[in-house]
């Protein structure tokens, strides 16, 4: 499908950043919970959405018809990577908004057949004040079996976290980003339907936990910038790891790995 048209479309989405939601969130990630003045790094995913009634969702519960994006027809839509620039912190309890474009849309061939990659671009402004600039990565696949092997080993990490993908924990992080996708919570259905032996993890989770395991690692450190993109999914409820390794120049490489084999990988720039 041509989807040039839809190049430069922007969307407007304002929210007041509540902090009984912040304090969900916490939950969600198994965060202490103490009063928050402003959001952690990354938690700006669980807010600023938009919502659709369920006659526009597909079948696999993500939206069929989408006021911003083109429609996805019969194929699947995924978050496959991006770049966030953490310029100030959002503070919580005032109110925000997010200006999204829809900057590029490219076709390539992969490994599960034709995919179409498309960059929507984000700012995040709050007081007048440009917060977070953000670029997402988000692909169109045709129906097809999922690639779940193929990456290289994970290098040797500096720090390391373990994380428990069990169910519950993929149900609270669908629940507070208000992501309907069945794939993260319908065991029947992830494995009838998409082919996948679990349930898989998502994406955005999987960075956060990969910039967490940084921050909790190296808390005197500040995050200027994100990069991150997914190799491979990570399924559930199999243990992963995330961490990370220091490089010079103010640069932190990230990955998530299950069975010793990379799954998604990141890079960090940071000051002291």
């Amino acid at each position: 499908m041509d989807f040039s048209s839809w190049i430069g479309r922007t969307e407007v989405c304002d929210d007041n950043l509540d902090p009984g939601h912040a304090q969900r969130v916490a939950w969600s990630l198994d965060e202490p919970w103490g009063r928050l003045e402003a959001l952690p790094l990354l938690w700006h995913w669980a807010f600023f959405i938009h919502g659709e009634p369920y006659a526009r969702l597909g079948r696999d519960g993500h939206p069929q018809q989408d006021a911003f994006l083109p429609p996805a027809g019969d194929r699947s839509r995924m978050w496959a990577g991006g770049r966030v620039r953490f310029h100030e912190p959002l503070a919580v309890g005032r109110p925000a908004q997010r200006v999204s474009r829809i900057a590029d849309i490219v076709e390539k061939t992969g490994r599960s057949g034709l995919l179409q990659f498309m960059t929507v671009v984000h700012e995040y402004t709050q007081g007048g004040i440009l917060r977070i600039t953000e670029e997402q990565d988000i692909v169109y696949r045709d129906p097809a079996s999922p690639v779940l092997q193929g990456t290289k080993p994970a290098p040797v990490a500096m720090w390391s976290r373990a994380v428990m993908p069990d169910p519950v924990l993929l149900f609270r992080y669908s629940a507070v980003t208000f992501n309907g996708h069945r794939i993260h919570y319908d065991d029947r259905y992830v494995r009838e339907v998409e082919g996948y032996p679990g349930l898989v993890v998502h994406g955005p989770l999987i960075a956060t936990m990969m910039v967490r395991a940084f921050t909790q690692a190296h808390p005197d450190l500040t995050v200027q910038s994100l990069s991150y993109r997914g190799l491979r999914p990570l399924i559930a409820p199999h243990a992963f790891q995330v961490g990370g390794c220091l490089q010079d120049g103010g640069t932190a490489q990230l990955w998530a790995e299950q069975d010793g084999m990379l799954a998604h990988q990141g890079e960090i720039r940071f000051t002291a």
